[in-house]
């Protein structure tokens, strides 16, 4: 049966992510669990790699999942980034790519990423908010964009308790899409969502702007 490619990378990619949480759940919140091999790469992992769950909320209800990777050139003195999931589809700089070839069936190869972020950058790819990914929660309290923040702010605090090795280090928070609403002040974001009535009324000026309509079309249009 042909397997359509976005299909097949969205099945692949939950694999692989799903490999991720039954290391994690080995161990409880906060700890560190390296992963040294994964299905699909030849031999070890050339980088320091490790996932878990960090307990945050009242009483840690709620379980952030997250993976972290080590820089690949000066992890004590390279930057800290947290990377924040945007809406469904969004892109992750991540250390690994899928080998494309003919699908026979078998486990997809990995290859490593020569563009990776982590090639200069310590990263902590975390799903936030709770119930984004592999985040759960022990509670029925509904999430919200002030409180993923906070729980954010909270999971970091955490888990730079449990890497103190990271605390001098420069930090940036990252994310896209609908994380715009979410990291705080002083981010690097892509194709962010921040205001619905501005994102949307300002892509006809931007495409103008852009050269990619005529002068005539945007003043008769807009």
């Amino acid at each position: 049966m042909a397997v359509r490619k976005e299909n097949f990378l969205s099945l692949f990619s939950q694999y692989l992510m799903l490999l991720l949480v039954c290391f994690s759940y080995c161990c409880h919140a906060s700890s560190k669990w390296p992963v040294r091999y994964l299905p699909g790469f030849n031999g070890p992992l050339p980088f320091y790699m490790e996932t878990g769950y960090v307990g945050v909320g009242e009483s840690d209800e709620d379980q952030l999942f997250y993976y972290f990777v080590k820089s690949e050139t000066n992890p004590r003195e390279d930057p800290l980034v947290v990377r924040v999931p945007g809406g469904p589809g969004c892109s992750v700089s991540s250390p690994l790519i899928i080998e494309y070839k003919e699908y026979n069936g078998s486990i997809p190869g990995l290859l490593l990423n020569p563009h990776s972020w982590t090639k200069i950058a310590n990263i902590i790819f975390v799903d936030s908010p709770v119930r984004t990914g592999f985040s759960y929660s022990k509670g029925n309290k509904k999430s919200g964009d002030f409180k993923a923040s906070k729980e954010l702010y909270q999971f970091l605090r955490k888990w730079l308790d449990d890497h103190p090795e990271f605390l001098s280090n420069p930090l940036y928070i990252a994310g896209c899409s609908y994380s715009g609403l979410i990291v705080p002040i002083g981010y690097s974001l892509g194709n962010p969502f921040t205001d619905y009535r501005i994102d949307q009324n300002g892509a006809i000026p931007f495409v103008h702007g852009m050269g990619l309509i005529s002068d005539e079309l945007y003043e008769n249009n807009f």
